[in-house]
């Protein structure tokens, strides 16, 4: 027989003869139904309406997000949120609400910002006497501005009056509290478990840790012999993972590991989901759908500035910066991938991981072929990095600022140790990072641009060592950004008539004269690449034949994927000759060849190239001889690319780039991967990338000119992925 289950607010008002049948039916389970929720404040409005502010901490109404000079507030509900971090930690102030009645079993909320105890906090009042009280999360330096769910227990008092009040009392780190939906519900909330923990044995060649794309931030360390030997953040996912991110641990082999999670709800499976692997969970072919095919990505996780580029023993070794568990920013490792041919890349794991001095900011790398810092054994000369530990931005660190330190390995790249007398420069301002050391064999010692803020003046800083640990202030040059890398090229290939090249970030630079302690420049700052979204590039350190190879962070999402980002393809640069004076050129590696699979050379003369189905991978040369007027137009996969011979002008995606005639020609070089377009003219004068995804079904090339252009031709190359199994690199 069924029981008869009915939802009844008033039971004793039922018609006693549908209870009587109801009875007679058989056995009955009456239930009283949950009152619907009531939302408290959900801070959409202009201005807070009834809810009473003082101080300054929390103007005149809710904040729309993220405050001015705010990490990235992430976790409310809607469009705004009560946050008091108006004008800085340093504001403080009250919200307080109109008296309500409680009329439900709990109060559910989100809260983020500072843990301080009476300070930052959202408080219960009855009758003047804080009867609930909670804080955010946050006391130490780094942590997240996300907003947590949270909920207070209210049954015992149901029916007396309150009021809430968000407190912002506290002036100094994470002296601030947000707020967002505050609703009285019967529905119990899951409830937050603190420091959640797991043990296991290291069996395996790593952890395969669930993650979920924008799910909530947790801090998740791993404990060896009683010592925390991993610390970070991520998104780990409660359910279904969006993909699996990987953590090695082959240096533990055998010993017990202790899992720890700083919160989780008590209906979470993440903590059960972490299993032991030998690779990576899910798609690891470097085939998904938004995969860069000839750029470098990394597996998994987010990537930034290239670091350390070094050349060694046949090998190129490209570091970078690197969140193995995250889609977005943050951990900072350095990342390792190595080539023979600057295009085909295998990758190493991480080489440098955060620790006590702070996450693993970016820097760069030297072979000490004389042994100048003493880390040589036998008789290869070590290779050595120069990296920036950020501080207190990661999360076992001790908060001693940013500083520069050393890591060398004794076996061509493939381990690391970091140097025991580090940092081998303290902090120099709050602003201090981004070492680019080479050796200048004139005056027979290191030089290291480092960028240095000082109040409101952004600088390069060089200084001066005999052997990568003691180091002198050298020489300052004012208005360059970050990244900042400094070598020297010959004018039109002679080695008669040399100068040297100061870039930084944003990959403006300058020319000029350096006699190892002082850049005296020859030139105005002048523009580097023409696009959008290239930062960070770097140089590589001993490449062969004098080269001089740089590769950039071609800002590029994938969107969707377990990756984020990629690096530009690989540059030749030189100084050529113009009218205004030697400019630095931009030019693809003939590597790329490499990749090359069918070749088709056309002209315009007949007839337009129109190829619907050209390719998914593109290297199109455009050819253009000098003309008084006319318009080639080319659409590559959806991309349009213009040519205005009148005005000397190249359109890339609706940006527009000067690109003078070179030679009485125009040489275009369009590449297209999957989240990328890169333009190269005026025989390397202008450089332009750009992030774009084209439609997956668009795979059509075409160039076409207005009757008064010239007669074009060129070659249209399709090009294979350089994921394609290559050459095995020694071990």
């Amino acid at each position: 027989m069924f029981n008869n289950i009915l939802p009844c607010r008033h039971p004793l008002l039922l018609n006693r003869m549908v209870c009587l049948a109801l009875i007679l039916a058989g056995p009955m389970t009456i239930v009283t139904a949950a009152e619907p929720d009531l939302i408290l404040a959900d801070f959409e409005g202009d201005t807070y309406g009834d809810w009473k502010a003082t101080g300054t901490a929390f103007g005149s109404g809710p904040a729309r997000g993220t405050l001015p000079g705010q990490m990235q507030v992430e976790g409310y509900r809607g469009q705004g949120l009560a946050n008091s971090f108006l004008d800085g930690d340093k504001s403080t102030g009250s919200l307080t609400s109109p008296e309500f009645q409680i009329e439900r079993n709990f109060i559910a909320f989100l809260i983020g910002g500072g843990g301080h105890a009476d300070q930052t906090c959202l408080n219960l009042m009855i009758d003047g006497r804080v009867v609930r009280t909670i804080t955010g999360s946050n006391t130490a330096a780094g942590g997240s501005e996300r907003l947590e769910p949270a909920a207070w227990d209210v049954k015992e008092l149901r029916g007396q009056k309150a009021s809430l009040v968000i407190v912002d009392t506290a002036t100094g780190g994470w002296g601030h509290i947000n707020v967002d939906h505050i609703v009285a519900t019967d529905t119990k909330p899951p409830a937050v478990l603190k420091r959640v923990q797991r043990e296991l044995i290291a069996e395996r060649k790593s952890l395969q840790l669930p993650v979920k794309n924008g799910g909530t931030k947790r801090v998740v360390t791993i404990e060896v012999d009683g010592k925390i030997m991993r610390a970070f953040d991520i998104e780990l996912a409660d359910g279904q993972p969006d993909w699996w991110a990987n953590c090695d641990i082959t240096e533990w082999h055998g010993k017990p590991l202790t899992i720890t999670v700083d919160q989780l709800r008590d209906d979470s499976r993440a903590l059960e989901q972490i299993q032991q692997a030998d690779a990576h969970l899910g798609e690891t072919n470097y085939a998904e759908a938004l995969r860069p095919q000839f750029h470098f990505s990394s597996q998994r996780g987010w990537l930034n500035d290239p670091n350390g580029l070094v050349f060694y023993q046949g090998e190129w070794h490209l570091f970078y910066q690197h969140n193995p568990y995250g889609w977005g920013w943050g951990n900072m490792h350095w990342g390792h991938a190595v080539s023979r041919d600057l295009i085909h890349w295998q990758e190493q794991g991480e080489a440098l991981y955060p620790d006590e001095l702070g996450t693993m900011f970016s820097g760069s790398a030297v072979i000490d072929w004389h042994n100048t810092a003493g880390f040589q054994q036998g008789t290869e000369p070590p290779l050595v990095l120069i990296y920036t530990a950020a501080g207190g931005t990661g999360v076992q660190s001790k908060g001693q600022g940013f500083t520069q330190g050393l890591a060398y390995s004794h076996d061509r790249g493939r381990t690391w140790t970091k140097y025991a007398g580090n940092p081998v420069l303290p902090q120099i301002t709050g602003g201090n990072r981004d070492p680019k050391v080479f050796w200048h064999e004139p005056t027979k010692k290191w030089v290291m641009p480092l960028y240095v803020e000082r109040g409101d003046k952004q600088t390069i800083e060089l200084f001066g060592s005999p052997n990568l640990k003691d180091w002198k202030f050298l020489s300052a040059i004012d208005g360059f950004f970050e990244c900042p890398d400094f070598f020297e090229l010959p004018v039109d290939g002679s080695d008669n008539h040399k100068l040297w090249v100061l870039t930084a970030a944003n990959s403006e630079y300058r020319l000029g004269t350096f006699d190892g302690i002082t850049f005296q420049p020859t030139t105005p700052k002048l523009s580097g690449h023409r696009g959008r979204g290239f930062y960070a590039a770097q140089t590589y350190s001993d490449a062969p034949n004098n080269r001089r190879i740089q590769i950039g962070w071609l800002q590029a999402p994938s969107p969707g994927m377990s990756f984020n980002q990629c690096m530009s393809t690989p540059l030749e640069l030189g100084l050529k000759s113009t009218v205004s004076g030697p400019r630095l050129t931009m030019n693809m590696v003939p590597e790329l060849n490499s990749v090359s699979e069918r070749t088709f050379s056309w002209t315009t003369e007949r007839t337009p190239l129109d190829r619907p189905k050209a390719g998914e991978l593109i290297r199109l040369h455009v050819d253009i001889p000098a003309h008084a007027t006319g318009v080639v137009d080319i659409n590559v996969r959806g991309a349009t690319v213009k040519y205005d011979l009148a005005k000397q002008e190249l359109t890339v995606l609706d940006h527009r780039i000067p690109a003078p005639l070179v030679d009485g020609w125009q040489h275009l070089g369009i590449l297209v991967d999957r989240t990328t377009i890169e333009v190269f003219a005026s025989d390397g004068l202008v450089y332009a990338p750009f992030p774009y995804i084209a439609d997956a079904a668009n795979t059509s090339v075409q160039v076409s000119r207005d009757e008064s252009a010239p007669i074009v031709m060129g070659t249209l190359n399709t090009l294979k992925s350089a994921w394609q199994p290559a050459a095995k690199l020694k071990p």
